[in-house]
């Protein structure tokens, strides 16, 4: 019985190590979305602090931005990106949710237009 107790925690443990660092989006991550505008690159950079994500966000017509209010839930975040465009401030709000190690799912909102996109982890 004792065997059975310590190998089921054992199992439980590793189960719970492996969802854990998968639904870690810390890197450097790649992602192109279709916009009104056009289609737009875009490359993240993803530090990850306990529930909190930090680190930058780089478009290929907004150019580098902190990304701020950073929060982690389980598999799923949200960040705000404040850009400027053509000389105007605007503030993209993001949400992600990470379907597997190196794939994220993004939505991303300006003005009440969602856009999506699927970020891949940068190597």
């Amino acid at each position: 019985m004792t065997r059975f107790v310590v190998l089921a925690v054992f199992v439980i443990a590793i189960a719970s190590s492996v969802a854990v660092r998968a639904a870690d989006p810390s890197g450097r991550w790649a992602a192109v979305f279709m916009t009104q505008v056009g289609e737009q690159a875009y490359t993240y950079e993803f530090v990850v602090k306990g529930t909190s994500l930090t680190g930058i966000a780089k478009g290929s017509l907004t150019g580098e931005t902190k990304i701020s209010d950073g929060k982690i839930d389980g598999d799923s975040f949200t960040f705000t990106e404040n850009a400027t465009y053509m000389g105007m401030m605007i503030s993209f709000t993001y949400t992600g949710k990470m379907t597997a190690a190196d794939t994220i799912e993004l939505t991303r909102t300006i003005m009440d237009i969602p856009e999506k996109a699927t970020a891949k982890r940068a190597k």
